[in-house]
């Protein structure tokens, strides 16, 4: 039975009566002993229907947790489908092993599949167990517990317990356009519009960037002068004498290769030539 069959199944009998476990155990004993595979697969069959109620009932356990019920259902009952594939009857009991199964594998759909952004596998198990912690020690306590009393409840660290609180965000964060009144009673606006401003800088580092890759296209010996005139602040005279050229060259140079850099920065202000010292 794959899991279109699963979710088509009709569980309206199953459901309305208490299942008898020691019968599935009885078919297992029979699956064991099929002699075809057309038998093989009627027999699987007959035991995934029979425990369906099992596999729905753990699953509306996690129901009110952000995910559809009708998701939850389905992962719960592939998570029954493999609980049948790989149980070993001389193990111990089916009921024994499918129910941790069914239940891990609704966790790890919540752990693998619902996160808006990827946090770590022990903040997500923290973050789970913790929802169920708070309900058992607020009973408990009649208030809500604190960060160091969930953190004994579940043998964590508090540290442990504050990035799960965080985790709730990276769950389901707010959208930037969700609404946000502010304080001075005005005009609500996004949570985007109130948050941050157009930072300057980014277009320095395009220019940057682009600068760069135009120096590259240059031939070493116009490199070699922008870096000695701008970096290593060299006059044009002591340019010419290290390179063995007269000033005026030099000038030339300089002047070509700053106005040639203009042009493809697309800079249409013309820069003064630095003169010499």
């Amino acid at each position: 039975m794959d899991v279109a069959e699963l979710t088509c199944a009709d569980t309206g009998d199953s459901g309305a009566r208490d299942p008898d476990w020691s019968a599935v155990e009885d078919l297992f004993e029979r699956l064991g002993s099929c002699s075809t595979a057309g038998e093989h697969r009627r027999c699987r069959q007959r035991i995934i229907t029979e425990c369906l109620p099992l596999a729905d009932h753990i699953a509306y356990r996690f129901v009110g947790r952000g995910e559809p019920s009708d998701d939850l259902i389905q992962v719960a009952r592939i998570g029954l489908v493999k609980s049948v594939d790989r149980y070993v009857p001389a193990k111990g009991r089916f009921m024994a092993f499918a129910v941790p199964t069914i239940r891990g594998e609704v966790r790890r759909h919540f752990r693998d599949g619902t996160w808006s952004m990827r946090v770590p596998r022990k903040v997500q198990e923290t973050q789970l167990k913790m929802r169920h912690a708070v309900e058992t020690l607020s009973q408990r306590l009649n208030r809500s517990p604190t960060n160091p009393e969930l953190a004994r409840e579940l043998g964590v660290d508090d540290d442990d317990v504050a990035h799960s609180h965080a985790a709730h965000w990276a769950y389901r964060p707010l959208s930037l356009d969700a609404p946000r009144s502010p304080d001075d009673g005005s005009q609500p606006v996004g949570i985007g519009a109130s948050h941050g401003a157009e930072d300057p800088g980014y277009e320095t580092v395009e220019n940057l960037m682009m600068l760069r890759e135009a120096i590259a296209e240059l031939d070493p010996r116009r490199r070699d002068i922008l870096g000695m005139r701008f970096f290593e602040g060299l006059t044009q005279r002591e340019i010419a004498l290290r390179l063995g050229i007269s000033q005026v060259q030099v000038s030339r140079l300089l002047d070509a290769t700053l106005t040639r850099l203009r042009e493809q920065m697309h800079v249409d202000v013309a820069a003064p030539v630095a003169e010499a010292a």
